[in-house]
C-alpha cells in the first residue's frame, strides 16, 4: 500500500539524497542523511538497512564510511525502492482493518475497490520515475549538486 505510508516517503527522501549528494562514487554518513531531513538518526536506520538489503544503497564501514547508491539512477524507479521498504505487495486492508470493518459491505464494496485503483495508480507512476529523473527535476530547479573536492596531499 502506498498511500499514508511515511516509510515509503523516508525511504524516497534517503535516495535521492544519496544520489544527490554522494551518486556511486561518493560517500554520505546516516547522520548527514538524518540532518538534512530533520529525522532522527535512529529512526532512519530501520530504513537504510532494508535499502541496504534490497542491494539499492551500499553500505561502507569505517571512520569515513556511510552509503551511497547500489546501482546508477537510470535504472532505479520509485516503485523497486518503495518494495524495499514494504510497499506494493500488501493489500490495502491488511494493515488498517479490524475484524469488525471487514464486515462493512460499505467498505468492501466502495472504500477497499477504490483503494486498489488508487495504489495501483501510484504503483504506475512511481513504476515510470527513476532517481535520474528526480535528479533532473531538481537540476531543473536550481539546486546544485555538491562537487567533490579532489584530494590534496600539498604538506
Amino acid at each position: 500500500m502506498y498511500l499514508k505510508t511515511d516509510r515509503i516517503l523516508t525511504a524516497l527522501s534517503i535516495m535521492l539524497d544519496v544520489a544527490f549528494h554522494a551518486g556511486r562514487s561518493g560517500v554520505v554518513s546516516g547522520a548527514d542523511i538524518a540532518q538534512r531531513s530533520g529525522l532522527l538518526r535512529r529512526g532512519i536506520e530501520p530504513v537504510l538497512q532494508a535499502l541496504s538489503r534490497a542491494g539499492l544503497l551500499d553500505s561502507v564501514r569505517g571512520p569515513k564510511g556511510g552509503y551511497r547508491l547500489g546501482r546508477s539512477p537510470r535504472v532505479m524507479n520509485l516503485h523497486e525502492i518503495a518494495c524495499a521498504v514494504g510497499a506494493g505487495g500488501r493489500e490495502p486492508n491488511e494493515a488498517t482493518s479490524t475484524a469488525g470493518e471487514r464486515d462493512n459491505p460499505l467498505q468492501n464494496i466502495v472504500m477497499e475497490p477504490l483503494w486498489r485503483e488508487l495504489n495501483d495508480g501510484v504503483k504506475d507512476k512511481l513504476s515510470n520515475v527513476t532517481l535520474a529523473d528526480l535528479l533532473q527535476q531538481a537540476e531543473r530547479c536550481g539546486l546544485e549538486r555538491p562537487r567533490q573536492v579532489p584530494i590534496s596531499f600539498t604538506i
